[in-house]
């Protein structure tokens, strides 16, 4: 006879919770994205990753280019002279409170975008590169006593085409930029945390000045006056999190993460949304181009004429300010008077002494 083996709706943790959770929620459900057992989930680890995604990020940019040379059969170096690799990424909470990246992956000429790449520089190129590169990529967690952690990228992943043609089987530029848009406007908030810093400003939630003298301000604490990590009102897991953050960021091999600044974001200090530089137009140059845009309106409602490209128009308007000390300059001026004139005095004394 066998031995009836327990199913996995039966099986429990050691803190005795059940391994699995098998009910259905609703999409709005508060349960979603917390953990069964907090006392089996690593917080540690999980607050670590968060620290390290951007980093994680840069390596897998560096890796998949050479995976791509790698699989076109020619050195890093060929391979850059013919083809650019362009990168734009999204990073979006999941309710769990980790992040994961949205990201477009575009193989353009030598020069950029305005320049098609070699015929050989397809889709399929791209999904042969980009599984065993990110599989590859790993960032290992500061030395501490307690352990080390090789932070690598979880098993979903998901490839699609982006096609200009909506009816194809892909996703069109449309969505992709639904996509973007979507994504930039949710925050960690979405996770069940605040958006606002918890650290104290002046000591940046070390609790101590430059001199090691304790903070004024937040006595110590770190924390902003006022606030209570118990308090905050944000779901357990999050809270978990966020103490996790507080008490890692007084490590001193953890103070290069900056880990309590960034306790409000659940340790992800990276941008959530970044690209290379050649993916699209820069930031600067959309601020440019909106800033001639309001002038020239605002020449057309003042019935100004409009400027050329070698006009230089200055605008100055003068206004009489004073002249002489202010009253509290007059009373300083003074006061250095007199110490001039009784230092003058004591040196004369003492050559005639």
């Amino acid at each position: 006879m066998r031995a009836c083996r327990p199913r996995n709706r039966d099986r429990v943790c050691e803190h005795g919770h059940p391994v699995g959770c098998h009910a259905r929620h609703e999409p709005g459900d508060e349960r979603l994205g917390q953990p069964i057992c907090g006392d089996c989930y690593d917080y540690v680890g999980a607050v670590l990753w968060q620290a390290h995604a951007g980093a994680l990020w840069h390596r897998f940019t560096l890796e998949v280019r050479r995976t791509l040379a790698s699989e076109a059969g020619l050195s890093r170096r060929e391979f850059a002279k013919r083809v650019r690799v362009s990168f734009a990424k999204v990073a979006e909470y999941q309710r769990r409170g980790l992040v994961h990246f949205h990201a477009i992956v575009r193989l353009d000429g030598p020069d950029g975008s305005s320049e098609i790449p070699p015929d050989w520089a397809d889709h399929d190129l791209l999904t042969r590169a980009i599984p065993p590169a990110v599989q590859r990529v790993t960032v290992t967690s500061p030395p501490s006593d307690l352990g080390r952690w090789d932070l690598i990228w979880g098993d979903q992943l998901d490839i699609r085409p982006i096609l200009l043609d909506q009816t194809a089987d892909g996703l069109s530029e449309r969505a992709v930029a639904g996509y973007i848009a979507k994504y930039a406007t949710k925050g960690a908030e979405a996770s069940g945390t605040v958006d606002h810093r918890l650290s104290c400003p002046a000591c940046g939630g070390r609790g101590r000045l430059r001199l090691m003298a304790s903070c004024g301000r937040c006595h110590g604490t770190g924390l902003k006056p006022g606030l209570h990590l118990d308090a905050l009102p944000v779901t357990a897991h999050a809270r978990r999190m966020i103490r996790t953050c507080w008490e890692l960021g007084a490590r001193p091999e953890f103070t290069a993460l900056w880990l309590r600044p960034w306790s409000h974001m659940l340790g992800f200090r990276g941008h959530f949304s970044s690209k290379s530089r050649r993916y699209s137009t820069t930031l600067g140059d959309l601020r440019q181009v909106r800033a001639t845009h309001r002038a020239t309106k605002a020449r057309e409602r003042n019935g100004l004429p409009l400027l050329g490209d070698e006009t230089t128009l200055v605008l100055g308007h003068w206004r009489f300010a004073g002249s002489g000390y202010s009253p509290g300059e007059a009373i300083m001026a003074e006061h250095i008077r007199q110490k001039v004139a009784t230092a003058r005095k004591i040196a004369t004394e003492r050559e005639d002494g």
